[in-house]
């Protein structure tokens, strides 16, 4: 595929989302042209329907959920080394599909989108969780459900496994008293893109890179447009990059939608001072 502008980008993306079920792994190597604007989406498509097509060669066609599920493990953790990637964790590779794909190594959610798609080409309907700090994936069988962590190799997690992952999170108290099931719902794909640009947002405000912050940050505004928080941190990225009316805008919708946020008095401020600016530049 030949490199697209950002706004072609945006367009295709946006009409993925507007279909009532979209392919995950595909949404987000739309999300990685913004790093890797040649990037063919279609021939990593075709890398997942290749990996899936090795795991059901090995399993027979009446398998059992759990069946399947060991010879994923064993395809993609023992042979081909797939991996989470403990001493790189921040490293924006880590969250985009292509990257992980082919490096073999990811954080959480990248990793379980790579589990879930190959998954869902056998059959196994496996449903993302995010848990509090890590992302997991369950899978409904007969009896009850099954929670796995891509991240170490699809290892089944107990009950006590989830409560002491808890326990690094919240309260002691909370974390051994609170139903888990409240914290192993389903997320959404929608929920799924929004974590993975939540990370990528994160990576790029911290080292200060404020255009691939914004390019996130325009595709996040599209996956929850009801949040006004991303529309505001929009309109800063784009103050950063001296984009005054862009930035006057968003600002403006912000206070629109949340007039009496904690931060509104000090957005309105900003938003007087670009209003300046942009008469300026009349």
């Amino acid at each position: 595929m030949e490199g697209m502008d950002s706004q072609s980008r945006l367009e295709k993306f946006s009409a993925l989302l507007c279909r009532e079920e979209f392919d995950l792994a595909e949404a987000c190597l739309l999300i990685a042209q913004d790093a890797y604007p040649e990037l063919d989406v279609a021939h990593y498509l075709g890398r997942i329907d290749a990996l899936a097509q090795t795991v059901r060669s090995r399993v027979a066609g009446d398998a059992f959920a759990a069946q399947k599920v060991v010879a994923l493990n064993r395809h993609l953790f023992n042979e081909l080394g797939f991996r989470g990637n403990a001493g790189d964790y921040y490293d924006p590779r880590n969250s985009y599909l292509n990257q992980v794909l082919e490096r073999r190594t990811g954080i959480p959610i990248t990793l379980s989108i790579v589990y879930m798609e190959i998954g869902r080409r056998l059959g196994l309907r496996l449903q993302g969780v995010s848990f509090p700090g890590h992302f997991l994936v369950r899978l409904r069988v007969s009896g009850g459900q099954l929670v796995l962590d891509p991240f170490c190799g699809g290892e089944a997690q107990s009950e006590s496994d989830l409560r002491a992952r808890l326990a690094r999170m919240l309260p002691q108290r909370e974390a051994g008293t609170l139903p888990l099931s409240q914290f192993l719902q389903a997320a959404t794909p929608r929920q799924i893109l929004a974590r993975v640009l939540r990370n990528l947002k994160g990576i790029y405000l911290q080292s200060e890179e404020a255009q691939n912050a914004l390019e996130v940050m325009r595709r996040m505004v599209m996956v929850a447009p009801h949040a006004a928080e991303e529309v505001r941190d929009r309109g800063l990225a784009y103050y950063k990059l001296d984009c005054f009316r862009a930035a006057l805008a968003d600002l403006q919708d912000y206070l629109q939608r949340r007039p009496d946020a904690p931060d509104a008095a000090e957005i309105r401020i900003k938003a007087d001072a670009l209003r300046l600016e942009c008469a300026r530049l009349n």
